[in-house]
């Protein structure tokens, strides 16, 4: 049970219809920009060895490097204390300042808060926004603040870009009205420790099972794999809303409320049974994180995730484990053990982005002064930006800083990566599912059949897609005109679970003349979970670089 395979059959009828009122544009929408990036920034953190922030050093004091080779700074601008600093004569050829930092003028930060409402139980989340909301008064005239959350199924605006307390404070009473779904995630915990946990010892309660075993057994392979999917929705709406919010002037900053997601899926599942486990049929966190890392680092944003639920406490008051009756049950002390490993494999993964995108984790009390603390670690740095050499293959590069002078550290994203131009269809198709459109995406015209059962756990439904003939790429041929296109699909169900996004090459056919009006038409076969999903279809023109896609909801039949 991996996954459903969003594409299994698969028929394509192409052929041009009868002339048709194109569909409607969408309204503008601030919820979207587009990424382009052909600089890479780096804002660089130095510290004393008591931690205090370095100013005063020069582009010439620090060592860039890139896969271990050293690269040129090609620009450089001081941020002392929220404002940037004139530069001072250099002796070797100067560096460009960075245009948008005039020295002598304030630098605000852009404040994205994405709020967790999947994993969390609403007291733990509420705590956190009412100590954010209490904060803002700490916002200077020159930031700013966006909230969006995230519910496992769609990305919420609750606030664009603004520097009105008075609307962010609305915004936060908004974000606390909204359901949060850590009790369902309690509830396939515990229906995953009991129906699917084995034989259990009658004194402790805890399963028996080998502690030999290297990899997952069938039952823990499923509740991985939704932990997986979970994990994976998360990390992609993440994404999402830090591509959707690309541009805002100033330093970039990511409060990222964390419910709780685990970083080795496999390990947090065998915790258990108390083993060590390395299961190949599950991403390793690296892979999982990745597109909120990868993401973070193209457009420029550090990452302050913050540990929304906090320490746990004898296992008492978290959404995970039974708690209270769990102790009267005699399974204290090893719930206690196994309670501390899951925390630590959570907490570990908000310290592994924090250190990746050069920012901090925000655990346990630190998560009631999250802006506090991340303002105090933005308003003094450097700012560095080299030019790459583009390839677009997808690659991952190691980045580097080091400072000349003995005994200074630094703090700055570890990496950057190349994306392809269909790496970046892909997380804009994704982008669409989660959010329900986005710039420069057009609309598709799309019919969806109502779904028919087709196993106990699937069902199919047919799609028509329709597209205006005259613009799409279509290169005359010796009978007619032939065009290149693909096919994307993504979905995600009522419990997390979700898909890939496949690419369906397909070629298209129409006449010779194509005339006024006319539509390229196609029908596909799709199966799914047997769940209320959300399901996004994309069509992608290489040739024009063109975008078309539509989101739409499938329920079953009861």
């Amino acid at each position: 049970m991996k996954r459903i395979d969003v594409l299994l059959g698969l028929t394509l009828l192409a052929g041009t219809a009868a002339a048709q009122e194109p569909p409607p544009e969408p309204p503008a929408s601030t919820f979207g920009e587009t990424v382009e990036v052909r600089v890479v920034n780096l804002e660089v953190v130095v510290t004393d060895r008591d931690g205090l922030p370095v100013t005063g050093l020069g582009a010439e004091d620090f060592r860039l490097l890139i896969e271990g080779e050293e690269t040129p700074i090609r620009y450089f601008t001081e941020v002392r204390s929220g404002v940037a600093v004139e530069p001072e004569a250099q002796a070797e050829a100067p560096v460009t300042n960075l245009p948008e930092l005039a020295p002598g003028e304030p630098v605000g930060t852009s404040y994205l808060v994405f709020i967790d409402d999947f994993f969390p139980i609403a007291r733990d989340r509420d705590r956190v926004l009412a100590a954010l909301r209490d904060d803002l008064g700490r916002l200077k005239p020159e930031d700013r603040m966006a909230i969006v959350a995230f519910d496992g199924e769609q990305l919420a605006m609750l606030s664009t870009w603004t520097s009105s307390t008075r609307d962010l404070e609305r915004a936060l009473r908004d974000a606390m009205a909204r359901p949060a779904k850590g009790l369902q995630r309690a509830a396939e915990r515990r229906s995953f420790s009991g129906r699917y946990g084995g034989l259990r010892d009658a004194r402790t309660g805890m399963r028996s099972r080998s502690a030999n075993r290297s990899t997952l057994d069938f039952d823990e392979r499923y509740y991985a794999e939704l932990l997986e999917d979970q994990v994976g929705n998360m990390v992609s709406a993440s994404a999402a809303a830090l591509r959707s919010f690309a541009k805002p002037p100033g330093r970039k900053v990511l409060l990222l409320l964390n419910g709780g997601w685990p970083y080795e899926i496999d390990e947090y599942v065998a915790t258990e049974s108390s083993r060590f486990v390395v299961d190949p049929g599950i991403q390793t966190g690296r892979k999982l994180y990745a597109p909120l890392i990868d993401t973070a680092n193209q457009v420029g944003y550090t990452v302050f995730p913050v540990d929304v639920p906090g320490q746990a406490v004898l296992g008492i008051g978290t959404a995970d484990v039974g708690g209270e009756r769990a102790l009267r049950e005699g399974s204290g002390v090893d719930l206690q053990f196994n309670e501390f490993l899951r925390e630590h494999n959570a907490q570990y993964a908000l310290e592994r982005v924090a250190r990746e995108t050069g920012g901090r984790a925000l655990l346990n009390a630190q998560r009631l002064d999250a802006l506090p603390l991340a303002e105090a670690a933005t308003r003094t740095y450097y700012f560095l930006g080299f030019e790459p050499t583009w390839q677009s293959d997808d690659q991952r590069h190691d980045v580097r800083i080091e400072v000349r002078q003995e005994g200074l550290r630094t703090s700055a994203r570890e990496s950057y990566v190349d994306f392809s131009r269909q790496s970046e269809i892909s997380a804009a198709v994704e982008s669409a599912l989660l959010v329900g459109g986005g710039p420069g995406i057009r609309p598709l015209e799309l019919e969806v059949s109502q779904p028919e059962r087709s196993s106990l756990y699937v069902m199919r439904v047919q799609v028509k897609l329709s597209l205006p003939a005259d613009q799409v790429t279509l290169i005359p041929s010796a009978d007619g005109r032939v065009g290149e296109l693909e096919l994307r699909v993504a979905a995600i169900d009522e419990r997390g679970g979700r898909t890939d996004v496949p690419v369906i090459p397909m070629q298209v056919r129409g006449p010779a003349t194509i005339e006024p009006g006319a539509r390229v038409t196609y029908e596909a076969t799709i199966e799914l979970r047997r769940l209320r999903n959300r399901l996004t279809v994309a069509v992608y023109d290489p040739d024009a670089g063109t975008l078309w896609a539509s989101t739409v909801e499938v329920e079953p039949k009861t």
